[in-house]
């Protein structure tokens, strides 16, 4: 199956992004006990050194690590408010 959008550890500072999948398993429950789901709109806003990536949802901060933000696909929103990959 091919991977749609892409890895969260690829976005650019202070993109307005959909959160198109997330992985399986552990990270995904605790994903989902963060708010953090498919179809939710999320802002990048920190990229840390050593790959650690913060998002804003509903006005949280939220650090994802590197290797989690790997395996997170989400796509930019565009200017209307459309996905967009």
């Amino acid at each position: 199956m091919k991977s749609i959008g892409i890895p969260l550890d690829h976005v650019t500072k202070g993109s307005s992004l959909f959160i198109l999948e997330i992985p399986e398993g552990r990270s995904r429950e605790r994903l989902i006990r963060l708010g953090i789901l498919t179809g939710q709109s999320i802002k990048c806003i920190e990229r840390l050194p050593g790959g650690t990536v913060v998002i804003e949802k509903n006005r949280q901060e939220i650090a994802i690590g590197a290797t989690l933000a790997k395996t997170i696909r989400v796509a930019y929103a565009s200017a209307q408010g459309k996905r967009r990959e």
